[in-house]
Order: structure tokens, then sequence, then C-alpha cells
């Protein structure tokens, strides 16, 4: 009998977690779910940054520079826009506007965003499931001291610099997870059930945001694992070390435990930090993820992990 793998992931970090397991583990038998509350509308196209991000780096098409977007991009588009006086804040290259276009125009003709996202999977030969939290809109808003912003006018024009009060999720109460994110989660089948190292406010929570989710999770039969994001005692990437110290809490693994207590039945710590004061199961290797090799490894660690809980 074939064993399962389901991840929860946002962008960068979690992808990296994602092609890890990709090494280690069959990848039809492994499914991500993915975020979607930072999707948004610009210039009249349906953009989603985190599947867009699974979906480059697993088929080899991310610039492995910086993490997101295409591999050997041109700026056309952007060119001709900034020329004409249009917002160029976000950028969209050229080999990228193909995608949102064409998930533009499946969703306008009636297409959801997980049947779009299969197809753009299928067509790039990707054989896991990518998933997103839900077909319905969530967005995430960030209360901060400039006053409230939409997630990518936070994070990207604003460079995550203003000071966060708090975060909602637009749309969450209403929305429903996507076809196969519970029958996943709830498979009996699914061996370990991964949270990878995203932003657990800005990128796991907006999933947990989902009605169902929390509680599939807490009745699931399989061990639930996060992938700490603090790595001696600050974040790889992002603003979650400063996003935490702006909530009034200590980066630490206690931290990022305590925030997904009931949810988690272990915690998989870098070794720079270790698990000192941890109350749950816990193991640690280095989770610094530069090379194939690493994201393998840390993949391996939190299955390894997983397998020890379930016993």
């Amino acid at each position: 009998m074939s064993s399962r793998i389901v991840v929860l992931t946002g962008g960068v970090g979690g992808a990296k977690l994602v092609l890890g397991l990709m090494q280690v583990h069959t990848a039809r038998d492994i499914t991500a779910i993915v975020n979607t509350g930072d999707d948004f509308r610009h210039l009249g196209l349906a953009i989603s940054p985190d599947i867009d991000t699974l979906l480059y780096t697993l088929s080899g098409k991310a610039n492995a520079a910086q993490g997101w977007g295409r591999e050997g991009e041109t700026w056309s588009f952007m060119d001709a826009l900034k020329s004409l006086g249009g917002e160029d804040w976000f950028l969209l290259g050229d080999g990228d506007m193909a995608l949102h276009a064409l998930r533009s125009h499946m969703l306008a003709s009636g297409e959801t965003l997980s049947a779009v996202t299969a197809r753009f999977a299928a067509a790039w030969g990707l054989d896991l499931k990518i998933l997103p939290m839900s077909d319905d809109s969530v967005a995430t808003h960030v209360s901060t001291d400039e006053g409230d912003l939409p997630f990518q006018r936070y994070f990207v024009e604003r460079r995550c610099v203003p000071a966060v009060r708090a975060i909602r999720f637009e749309g969450a109460e209403q929305a429903r997870p996507a076809p196969g994110v519970v029958e996943a989660i709830n498979d009996p089948e699914t061996r370990a059930i991964l949270i990878a190292p995203s932003n657990p406010w800005l990128s796991v929570d907006p999933i947990l945001a989902v009605p169902g989710m929390r509680e599939a999770l807490q009745a699931a039969s399989a061990p639930v694992v996060a992938v700490s994001p603090i790595v001696g005692g600050q974040a790889v990437k992002g603003p979650t070390a400063k996003l935490m110290g702006e909530l009034g809490l200590a980066v630490t693994n206690m931290a990022i435990a305590a925030h997904y207590a009931g949810i988690i039945d272990g915690l998989l710590v870098d070794e720079r930090d270790g698990g000192e004061g941890l109350d749950i199961p816990y193991a640690v290797t280095d989770t610094l993820m530069k090379t194939l090799d690493d994201r393998a490894r840390v993949a391996r660690a939190a299955l390894d992990l997983a397998e020890r809980i379930a016993g």
C-alpha cells in the first residue's frame, strides 16, 4: 500500500521543502495545499504568487537566484507599461504574463482555480497534486502603522517596512476548502502531514482560516509536523522575525510551537537553535535549504520525525 504525504505551504521556503520531498518520496503520492491569501487582481489579471512559485520551482523554471519568477525572464511588457505611466511596483515578466493571462481567461470561462492549477501542473509534467487551499477568494490584509494594506501592497510595494498590528483574512469565513484538500488530510493512507517553514502568520494562517481546515488537521490520523522557519534566532527569508517582534512574540521555536498548538504533533528545528524548552516531540537538523541535497535532507528529517511520532 502506497503511503501519502500532505504538505501545507506558502511560496519560496515551502517550495524548497516540496522539492525536497519529491527527491525522497514518489511525486504522485504528494499533495501540496497552497496558500492563496496572497492572490490578487493586478492590471485585471488573476495573480496567484504562491501557486506560481511552486509551479516554477518544481518544474525547474524558477529564477534560482531570487527563488521566485522565471529563469531567463524578459521584461518587454513592463518596459512598455512604464512608458505608458502604468504601475510598476509589481513586476510581471513576459513569460510570467503568459501564465497570468491564461489563468485569468480560464477563470473567466468558468473554470475553478483548482482545475486551472491542475492543468498547468500537468502541462509541465508535474505528477504531484498542487491544490489551492480554496477555490473561493480569501485576501490577506495587514493592519499597520500606515493603515490597512492588502498583502501585496505591504509585502512587495512597501517591502514589509510598515509595523504590523494585526492580520485578517477577508472572505475566509465564507470560503470552503478546495476539492481534495480535506480528503488528502483525512486519507487513511496519508502517513505524514507537514507544515512548511513558510511564514506562520502570513502564509500558513490563511490556510488554517478556511473553515474546516483546523478541524481536519486536529482529527487527522497522520502526525502533523511543522518545520520551524527560525534559524539561529532569525528567519531565513522574509518578515517572519520582524513580524513576531511587532506582535510581541519572542523569535523562538517555543513561540512557533505555541502558535501551532492543538494542530501539530511535532516540530523540526534548526541545529543552531535546538529544541530546548519545547514540550512536544521535536527533531534537530540543519534546516537551511541552499542545495537540492539540503532540501532532501530537511524533507527526510521531517518525515522521520513523523514516523517516530506515529510509533
